[in-house]
């Protein structure tokens, strides 16, 4: 290392335009390498020969022992110093042709990166406060909440008002959420739902009912859509029917045609009349078909209502072809068996069937604690079935039961 750092002091007078670091560097690499026989690569990106280099280090130790025996011996003109001295400064300078120059700085790319950290290199505390560690996302989850900060596609769905919460519970929906990518697979989807109809806060209520539209093949939405408009379903009819019927958009062109033909035969319906029926309640397309058809014959059979007042009972209120068979029969039977009113009247008013049977047993009884219990519409003291149970309670006091809502509320305790 000595030998070295002479060196560097001895290059140095002569080369004032290299930093000492440079030489120590070059130097440093004539001792590890074949100095004669390889270029070395200096710092400043340019390439001399190690041979001059090393000629030059020589030149400049010779003259300066010159000078040194030229002082000793005294017997050495001036002359000679100064052509040993030029032979030098010519060397010098056919080697500094090929030198770095001083306003030249090191490319960084010649400057190789520090190896990579080893996981068992020990660190300082303040590098290891400064590490963060990114939570490992579980292989498996019962939730989405784990994923929802690490997915753009859960992400979005949060801020169109997706209930993620819901989707987790069903079977397979978590999965293939995280499957999607919300640019390729979702975004075009909520385009087209928007030109059927949807406005922007009706998206992700839509999405939670039925995320598996998501999956459906563009071509095919628009397919079913066209149909619709085809059967002289308006753009408003659409809407509605897509928007409370979600899974609507996920059946084929020939299942839906089969739906409404169905409704159109049993109920013996115009196609008109079946539009208007299929708007009031969309969901008669996409429900099961088998309570409905039990409801038809509950009403025909067991009810002993005759077809056109089926008719006139299902255009009416569609809610009755899907409710339960329990409450419709036993609404009829209280109605038409305990307060004696006869089928045509409850045709004409089919609305108690919406009405809860308490409030009907309530209402009449009270009207028989008073004598007013009349539903004979040729009777002058004539009481509405509407009016019976749509009525609230302190109209139905003051305008049917001619009594004040504290008598209603204290007969109520005597039942």
């Amino acid at each position: 290392m000595w030998r070295t750092i002479l060196l560097g002091h001895q290059l140095s007078p002569w080369c004032p335009f290299l930093k000492r670091w440079n030489v120590m560097y070059c130097i440093q690499g004539l001792r590890q390498q074949s100095i004669l026989h390889r270029p070395f690569n200096l710092p400043s990106g340019q390439c001399c020969s190690l041979y001059h280099f090393y000629r030059l280090c020589s030149n400049m130790s010779g003259s300066q022992a010159l000078v040194k025996r030229s002082h000793s011996s005294g017997g050495t003109s001036i002359e000679d110093l100064s052509a040993e001295k030029l032979s030098s400064d010519n060397q010098i300078s056919r080697t500094m042709e090929v030198l770095p120059s001083t306003k030249t700085k090191p490319p960084s790319e010649d400057l190789e990166d520090p190896p990579p950290l080893s996981p068992l290199d020990e660190i300082s505390e303040d590098e290891a406060l400064q590490i963060v560690a990114e939570p490992i996302l579980p292989s498996a989850s019962f939730t989405l909440r784990d994923y929802v900060d690490h997915s753009e596609t859960l992400t979005k769905l949060l801020l169109l008002g997706v209930d993620l919460s819901k989707l987790e519970r069903r079977r397979n929906v978590g999965t293939f959420l995280l499957r999607l990518d919300f640019e390729k697979d979702i975004k075009e989807k909520l385009l087209f739902l928007k030109d059927v109809g949807l406005e922007d806060s009706q998206l992700g209520p839509f999405l939670t009912k039925n995320p598996f539209i998501l999956s459906e093949d563009m071509e095919n939405l628009q397919t079913r859509v066209n149909y619709l408009a085809s059967v002289k379903f308006n753009k408003e009819a659409i809407a509605r029917i897509v928007t409370e019927a979600p899974y609507l958009l996920n059946f084929s062109v020939e299942r839906v045609d089969n739906r409404l033909g169905f409704f159109q035969k049993e109920l013996r319906l115009s196609a008109h009349t079946a539009r208007d029926l299929i708007v009031r309640l969309p969901r008669l397309l996409t429900g099961s078909l088998e309570p409905i058809k039990e409801n038809i014959k509950v009403c025909q059979l067991e009810l002993g209502f005759r077809y056109n007042e089926i008719q006139h009972i299902v255009t009416t209120i569609p809610k009755i072809l899907t409710m339960n068979k329990k409450k419709l029969t036993e609404t009829f039977d209280y109605v038409h068996n305990k307060m004696n009113i006869p089928h045509h009247i409850i045709c004409k008013f089919p609305q108690v069937f919406n009405a809860k049977l308490l409030r009907i047993k309530e209402r009449h009884m009270f009207l028989m604690f008073l004598g007013r219990a009349q539903y004979d519409p040729a009777q002058a003291s004539y009481v509405s079935l509407d009016k019976l149970v749509s009525l609230p309670d302190e109209v139905f006091c003051t305008d049917l039961a001619k009594a004040s809502i504290q008598d209603f509320e204290k007969f109520l305790k005597t039942i």
